[in-house]
């Protein structure tokens, strides 16, 4: 057994169950102060009735999020010590000002916001429910921080004796090359796998009761709200963020492009098959010069191949080229059907759709795969570095563990994780279908 390999997929799999929380909490974090924000300055009882039910599911998938979170965080001193002994002294500041910028002041205000309903003034309980937003928003940049800086490190430098990295400056590692774009197209991500839960669950309540004034109002939010991110995730996020994968991590973005050879009028691959024989991809549907003009601007602006890196320094191309690839038919997929629901809105037809509202059930997760796709794809797409062109994977796991001890702990995390992930659904569940109070007594709010 392998430690390196196993230790890698231990944190892929905790990573990637953990990951499936903070977007929908963000996203629907966002979506309930607009639904707060009506109840409050309009006094309208549906409103107060909707950020009722769909606060218990954030209140959910917020315990969640956090109790997947912190077995993350463990790993780096147990599983990846070398990683943690070389960049500590910068990898560390980021997480610590997660937790004292932003996950108290989440978690204090998503107490009030879900208990204090009826003890606070509703500008205070509206103000209760904004905190939470920008709290779980601080918390995501605080944590894009960290991970942008190992795909585009800065404002360090190397000390040899100790044989490790240390801050030259805090506001180049925080502001590094990648984070503001990272930080961008993820927050729109976040907000359409807000925008898919509201909706597919707001279209499962219409289907068993197509005048449930609710469920009309939250799904007219929500493709509204779904339709604007979508654009946005794929333009101007989108867009730019590949931009400057092109300019500063050229290997990676060769590689979700499946491009072998440097050439001017690079063409954008729209299809293909990776052939694992000769790592390469074929059978491919191409538009020609589109590459260039995407990533530089200009037709003839030359774009790098495969061919300019030494092997042992490309990222693995199926994995790479698939997730990317995967996350833009996604993406693309999300718009039209947003789109498709926003014209069904004007001609007020949407709420009597029934195949339209189960497609819309049926979307729930998919959001989450392409944030998970996109993961994959910036994270696999930065190997072999661990800290790109700084430190190689292989360099930072823990040699001193066992494999078998790694081996237990995985297992024993995917046992946990099932059974935590069969729990949230059946609680999901339970909620969705009991549906919001059928009647409601308002003490002071309204």
């Amino acid at each position: 057994m392998n430690t390196l390999l196993l230790s890698r997929i231990q944190f892929a799999v905790t990573v990637g169950f953990h990951f499936l929380f903070p977007p929908i909490s963000i996203g629907l974090a966002w979506l309930l102060v607009g639904m707060e924000w009506r109840a409050w300055r309009l006094k309208d009882e549906t409103y107060v009735r909707m950020a009722r039910f769909f606060g218990k599911l954030l209140g959910l998938t917020f315990v969640m999020g956090v109790a997947t979170g912190l077995v993350m965080e463990f790993q780096f001193g147990t599983n990846w010590s070398e990683y943690s002994k070389f960049v500590g002294d910068i990898f560390g500041a980021p997480l610590a000002a997660e937790v004292i910028f932003a996950f108290f002041l989440e978690s204090v205000f998503l107490g009030l916001y879900l208990y204090g309903s009826k003890k606070v003034s509703p500008g205070v309980h509206f103000f209760s429910c904004l905190m939470v937003a920008v709290g779980a928003t601080i918390s995501a940049f605080w944590i894009l921080v960290a991970g942008s800086w190992m795909q585009t490190p800065a404002g360090f430098t190397i000390n040899e004796h100790m044989h490790r990295a240390e801050l030259t400056s805090f506001t180049q590692a925080v502001f590094n090359p990648s984070m503001w774009y990272r930080f961008f197209h993820t927050m729109a991500g976040c907000l359409v796998c807000g925008a898919f839960f509201v909706a597919g669950i707001a279209s499962y309540r219409l289907r068993k009761n197509y005048q449930e004034a609710m469920a009309r109002g939250a799904l007219k939010i929500a493709i509204i709200v779904g339709f604007l991110s979508a654009v946005l995730v794929a333009f101007p996020t989108g867009h730019d963020h590949a931009q400057q994968v092109a300019r500063d991590q050229p290997e990676k973005f060769a590689s979700i492009e499946g491009l072998q050879t440097t050439q001017t009028r690079a063409p954008l691959t729209v299809f293909g098959l990776v052939h694992p024989e000769s790592d390469e991809v074929h059978e491919k549907i191409e538009i020609p010069g589109l590459l260039s003009w995407l990533a530089y601007g200009d037709m003839d602006a030359p774009v790098k191949g495969l061919e300019e890196f030494p092997k042992e320094d490309r990222p693995p191309l199926w994995l790479t080229f698939v997730s990317f690839h995967n996350m833009v038919a996604l993406g693309t997929f999300f718009i039209l059907v947003t789109f498709w629901g926003v014209i069904k809105l004007f001609r007020r037809n949407l709420y009597q759709s029934p195949k339209y509202l189960k497609l819309l059930i049926f979307c729930i997760p998919l959001p989450l795969a392409a944030m998970q796709f996109g993961w994959v794809t910036a994270e696999v797409g930065r190997q072999p570095w661990i800290v790109y062109h700084v430190l190689r994977t292989s360099q930072a796991f823990s040699p001193v563990v066992p494999a078998e001890s790694v081996l237990f702990s995985l297992i024993m995390f995917i046992t946990i994780y099932i059974i935590l992930l069969c729990l949230y659904l059946w609680l999901l569940i339970r909620i969705v279908k009991k549906g919001p109070e059928p009647t409601l007594v308002v003490e002071g709010n309204i």
